[in-house]
């Protein structure tokens, strides 16, 4: 038998029927035995006297509920896990955004980053390949805003996250940012010519923008 904290457990049935709980409980536990994602295979090992086939619809229908979307059911997880966690400070969280095209899907994920660990929190799946324009990354970072109402927010973004305007947007959200840059990036200053950064002289630890 699965064992599941508590907090898990409560999440899980204030969304769920007793019966869809239970399906969950045996798919947990035959993810964790069997080590496989695939539907097929979990549907032949499925413990329902029914036909293969018909078991396989079964959890087709299942993962479908709208129960187990990402708000209803990993958000709270989330949260919770967040206020009760003793290693995070408890008024600033540092989340990482990336994006990564695995196989054909190009996926966009917003982390929790926890002693050296990305623990995913939000993702969007992009209808399209290459980089993500600023209307989705306003659309993946929205939800922690209301999620993580009274943190303060730090996000952090490889050189993909660069535009002023997520800057700007960021800021306007009172999130604070660290956006890699390029060091031969022209930028200018008011009332000055453009210039690279690295001919700032900047060192570490300096905030800039």
């Amino acid at each position: 038998m699965i064992m599941l904290p508590k907090f898990y457990q409560n999440c899980f049935q204030n969304v769920l029927t007793p019966a869809q709980y239970k399906m969950l409980e045996i798919l947990i536990m035959l993810l964790q035995f069997h080590k496989t994602v695939t539907i097929e295979k979990l549907a032949t090992v499925f413990p329902q006297p029914i036909k293969f086939e018909s078991r396989r619809r079964s959890i087709q229908r299942f993962l479908l509920l709208p129960q187990l979307s990402i708000q209803y059911l990993w958000f709270p997880l989330i949260k919770r896990w967040v206020k009760n966690s003793r290693k995070l400070p408890k008024k600033q969280l540092i989340f990482a955004i990336d994006r990564t095209q695995w196989r054909c899907e190009n996926v966009f994920v917003i982390s929790l980053i926890e002693q050296k660990r990305a623990i995913p929190v939000y993702w969007l799946l992009l209808p399209k390949r290459g980089c993500s324009n600023l209307c989705e990354q306003k659309k993946l970072i929205r939800p922690l805003l209301r999620l993580f109402k009274g943190y303060q927010m730090l996000v952090l973004g490889d050189r993909e996250f660069h535009s002023i305007k997520l800057a700007n947007w960021l800021q306007s959200k009172r999130i604070n940012f660290v956006l890699r840059q390029k060091q031969g990036t022209y930028i200018r200053q008011e009332h000055e010519p453009y210039q690279r950064l690295q001919s700032l002289g900047l060192i570490q630890e300096f905030r800039f923008f």
